[in-house]
């Protein structure tokens, strides 16, 4: 009767909406895909200033399809290398957590005592008392499985990889790095005048690199400072990149000329 009785009651249709938009209001608002943001922005903010920085110094040899050659083989190769090293990285973090898990799995059968009282440490930390603590902690250790992974959350703050991490990880950090890298070369492909075509792709470049370094900023910080700090920074990184190599590589032509021709 008790429960048909409060089906009935008119007051808990109202209380139920209310409940639902302040859970609504109050829904937190945080990113599930830091790790592949963190690829698209290594990816980009390399393949804009590694490229560009070659085919800066290369274009100091006064020709379009040196410059042009030279930068896809860069292009390709480097999204290769990124994309590769980035698949090695995901791998050996799957390797270290899977070791130790291992790890823990044996001190937890091997010293269960000492386990335990890590698991105490652990809570404490936040100011909870010890005896309130107690019946947490003889039911979290009657499942070694949940014991085990407790520890690898909160004692070595490790948290296991999805298998498929390292597939998209070597994806997205390739094609980054390959989407920014053609940016600077366009004007290469469309001017034969070597050195417009450099002005050309360093205002490109800097445009690109203000708004990547805006963006960046913008999404991992989320402050309007922090992105136009981003900006800055990114394009100081690029143009101090590309000047560099400009400067190397017309240094060693005026020392040991080129034949282009």
């Amino acid at each position: 009767m008790s429960s048909s009785h409060t089906a009935l009651d008119p007051t808990a249709e109202p209380r139920s909406e209310l409940a639902k938009q302040v859970e609504q209001e109050h829904a937190e608002r945080h990113s599930s895909h830091g790790e592949v943001l963190r690829d698209i922005i290594l990816g980009v903010a390399d393949g804009l200033t590694v490229p560009f920085a070659l085919t800066a110094g290369l274009s100091s040899l006064g020709s379009s399809n040196l410059v042009v050659i030279g930068g896809l083989a860069e292009l390709f190769s480097g999204a290769i290398s990124m994309g590769l090293g980035a698949y090695l990285a995901a791998v050996s973090d799957s390797d270290h957590y899977d070791a130790e898990y291992e790890r823990e799995r044996r001190e937890v059968e091997r010293f269960p005592k000492t386990e335990e009282q890590e698991c105490y440490e652990i809570l404490e930390k936040y100011n909870i008392p010890h005896d309130t603590l107690t019946p947490v902690i003889k039911a979290l250790v009657s499942d070694e499985a949940q014991w085990i992974q407790f520890m690898m959350d909160f004692e070595l703050k490790l948290e296991k990889p999805k298998w498929y991490r390292k597939y998209v990880s070597a994806l997205t950090m390739g094609l980054s790095y390959l989407i920014g890298g053609l940016i600077p070369m366009i004007p290469y492909f469309a001017m034969s005048d070597v050195t417009h075509a450099l002005f050309v792709s360093i205002g490109i470049t800097a445009v690109v690199l203000l708004v990547f370094g805006y963006i960046k900023n913008w999404v991992t910080v989320g402050t309007k400072r922090s992105a136009f700090y981003g900006a800055f920074q990114t394009l100081i990184v690029g143009a101090a990149a590309a000047g560099t190599s400009y400067g190397i590589v017309r240094g060693l032509d005026n020392e040991h000329p080129v034949a282009t021709q």
